[in-house]
């Protein structure tokens, strides 16, 4: 070999991001990425920029396989088996459903889940610190916060008595789901507060959710945690506009998108941060050793613009503890 020949090999060598050790024999790692959602989630994922800030590219140094289950949850099982017969490295789960159905098709590829609710109680992991099998990802704490979005509702908008709270079954496992409702109803009853429950099973659904709403004369609505009630978020901010309707959110894209209020988890954080996982099991780590990964911060957003349109008035108190405000 000439000598600039071994230059440029050395020099394109030392260009490698770090994720090429995991490529010990020249194949390139391959991940599966399997979806409650549609296709319409791939561009742009904050998953997809962390994995470009730890250097990984797609069809450079990385394969990547999607599976879109169209919010169809039982299309899950045979999506995560597709997955399982390509053998891919790692399976990249979209909340608990797709980490359930991954976690039923293979015991031995490791399986990183985003977003889950309650992974213990789920029954996907044996404990947060200790993982102990092959799923390990992070959790946004599902029916802990209730409480809290209830309170801080009634704190910004004092007068409401009749609560609509929209969810949707399945969004999560049966205990987390039971927790969200549970927590909803308890806490409705200790503020002195009529709830009514309206499920969406499909995104179709919603507009009908809304019209039951405003049958039942709601004043006031809670968006419980669903990957699918969040991908239809301008919808239902549209919808909550429309029919007046002061709103609780879990996340600040409700709030961007004109929402009144929203407490919880930076999702896009948590997105973002699975990246880490992955990269860790294509260095060689296990699934096992690898903790669940809990949000450490919690944001309250505030859309004033908004509450002028709803004719509220936000006290001065509330809005100097809110982490943003929006005008």
């Amino acid at each position: 070999m000439r000598r600039r020949e071994f230059i440029a090999v050395v020099a394109g060598a030392l260009s490698w991001p770090v994720a090429a050790d995991a490529q010990q024999t020249g194949k390139m790692p391959r991940i599966g990425i399997l979806n409650n959602g549609s296709a319409a989630s791939r561009t742009n994922s904050p998953l997809f920029q962390g994995l470009r800030e730890l250097g990984y590219t797609e069809g450079q140094n990385l394969a990547i396989e999607f599976r879109f289950a169209d919010w169809q949850l039982d299309r899950l099982p045979a999506l995560a088996a597709e997955l399982v017969a390509l053998r891919v490295d790692v399976i990249v789960a979209g909340a608990t459903p797709a980490a359930r159905a991954a976690k039923q098709a293979t015991r031995s590829i490791p399986i990183v889940a985003v977003s889950m609710g309650d992974p213990v109680g789920d029954e996907l992991v044996a404990s947060l610190g200790s993982p102990g099998g092959n799923v390990t990802g992070n959790t946004f704490l599902g029916p802990e916060l209730v409480a809290k979005r209830l309170q801080l509702l009634r704190d910004a908008v004092p007068g409401f008595s009749r609560l609509a709270a929209i969810w949707h079954p399945g969004a999560y496992g049966e205990r987390t789901m039971q927790g969200f409702l549970k927590e909803t109803e308890a806490t409705a009853r200790k503020l002195g507060i009529e709830l009514q429950l309206v499920q969406a099973l499909y995104a179709a659904e919603i507009e009908n959710a809304f019209s039951a709403m405003i049958r039942w004369n709601a004043d006031t609505l809670i968006v419980l945690p669903s990957p699918m009630l969040f991908a239809e978020h301008r919808r239902i901010v549209q919808l909550a506009a429309k029919n007046r309707l002061p709103a609780m959110y879990q996340a600040r894209e409700f709030v961007d998108a004109g929402g009144l209020m929203s407490y919880g988890a930076n999702l896009a954080d948590l997105n973002r941060r699975a990246a880490t996982y992955v990269d860790k099991i294509l260095k060689g780590a296990k699934p096992a050793d690898l903790p669940v990964e809990q949000p450490t911060k919690f944001e309250l957003l505030v859309n004033l613009k908004t509450a002028r349109e709803l004719g509220l008035t936000i006290n001065r108190e509330f809005l100097l503890i809110a982490d943003e405000v929006l005008e």
